[in-house]
């Protein structure tokens, strides 16, 4: 096999790798919208295993900021006290967990790759975590000088808007 026939196989190789490494954050050619509304079918399903509350009464809401960011869920009638409470609950525990650099919750619906998480455990000591309670739900701030980890934020922000579609939106 001569130089240049050896080329294509390496070339295939390597955009098999690179699509197998995206891990469903990149989706390619026409199959995107199907691939895509499969994935958040997929979250949807996982989702109700780790929040308890209703994703179709509910928003997420992921606001970037220069130094992090702002992650708020509501109740999409914010006088459904029990949605309110159920939000409340969850986003108290997931604080104290991020915290201490435990984002076991967002690695479990979303995978293990999902972009930003690994960076965010490693450099949670580094990220202020601020849980606050508002009339509709509750949010977590998320406050850094390290510009890694607000990219990290950022692409953990996005990713998250892309895997709950509907149900979650840029702020």
């Amino acid at each position: 096999m001569t130089l240049k026939n050896r080329r294509i196989p390496l070339l295939l190789a390597g955009v098999a790798a690179i699509a197998v490494a995206s891990a469903g954050y990149v989706f390619v050619g026409q199959d995107r919208p199907q691939a895509q509304a499969a994935r958040q079918a997929e979250i949807a399903a996982k989702s109700q295993q780790v929040m308890p509350f209703d994703l179709e009464r509910t928003t997420h809401r992921f606001t970037k900021s220069a130094t992090g960011g702002l992650q708020t869920v509501t109740a999409d009638d914010p006088v459904d006290a029990q949605q309110v409470k159920l939000i409340r609950e969850h986003l108290t525990k997931e604080a104290a967990g991020f915290s201490r650099g435990d984002y076991g919750d967002p690695a479990s619906i979303h995978g293990g790759e999902m972009p930003g998480l690994r960076e965010l455990e490693q450099g949670h000591d580094q990220v202020d975590i601020r849980y606050a309670e508002h009339p509709a739900g509750a949010q977590i701030t998320y406050t850094t000088s390290e510009p890694s980890l607000v990219k990290a934020l950022h692409a953990w922000f996005d990713a998250q808007v892309s895997d709950h579609g509907q149900h979650a939106e840029h702020g």
